[in-house]
């Protein structure tokens, strides 16, 4: 029987684990007994905790989403102003920590078995919708609401275009380099906002 009290610490391992063999084999076909391995315990155990390696690999995609937004969270709290509120949630994006080689392999393994699994698909939604909410609750303080949802939904675009790039080696953009594109963005967006609304009403 697993000891009381044990139950947190070993799922939090298993799903540490599940990450560490997804990054070293780039796909999500890893065994259960891998997996247990890694994190120390007996595949039974680890059947026992989650039920399956399905159940295991959602858990992982739900943790990753979790330590996102606790990022999210803090940085919002430390903003000033609806600007810095957008710039905050950009940066999280591109935050060293999500650029390490294992959780960079979770995350595109997930976005192909997105493909396959409706459990991992309503979760990559959630992210998509609360990147969208955050930006846009922001720019709505800064613009009027349709037009804020405009430049939300180019920007989440601009985020997970840029991470993807990186992290697949496709251009050499380092984290600074990202957050400037992910910037002169909204910035240039604002701005011909603001030029057409020197112009005459936003229509």
């Amino acid at each position: 029987m697993p000891k009381v009290g044990m139950e947190p610490v070993r799922r939090k391992a298993l799903v540490d684990a599940a990450i560490s063999a997804i990054g070293d084999q780039g796909t999500l076909a890893v065994t259960m007994s891998d997996i247990a391995r890694r994190a120390g315990v007996s595949p039974a155990l680890a059947h026992h905790y989650f039920g399956s390696k399905d159940q295991l690999l959602t858990e992982t995609m739900r943790s990753l989403l979790r330590d996102l937004r606790r990022d999210t969270v803090s940085a919002l709290a430390e903003a000033d102003d609806p600007r810095a509120r957008v710039s905050a949630i950009i940066r999280v994006s591109f935050h060293a920590g999500q650029f390490a080689p294992e959780t960079v392999a979770a995350w595109l393994a997930f976005y192909t078995e997105a493909q396959r699994s409706e459990a991992v698909r309503r979760l990559l939604v959630l992210y998509a919708r609360r990147l969208h909410s955050n930006l846009s609750a922001s720019l709505s303080l800064l613009c009027p609401k349709a037009e804020a949802s405009r430049i939300a939904e180019a920007t989440a675009a601009l985020i997970d275009g840029l991470y993807i790039r990186r992290a697949l080696g496709a251009a050499p953009l380092t984290t600074e380099r990202s957050i400037a594109l992910a910037e002169d963005a909204v910035d240039a967006a604002l701005a011909r906002l603001e030029n057409r609304t020197e112009k005459g009403p936003v229509t």
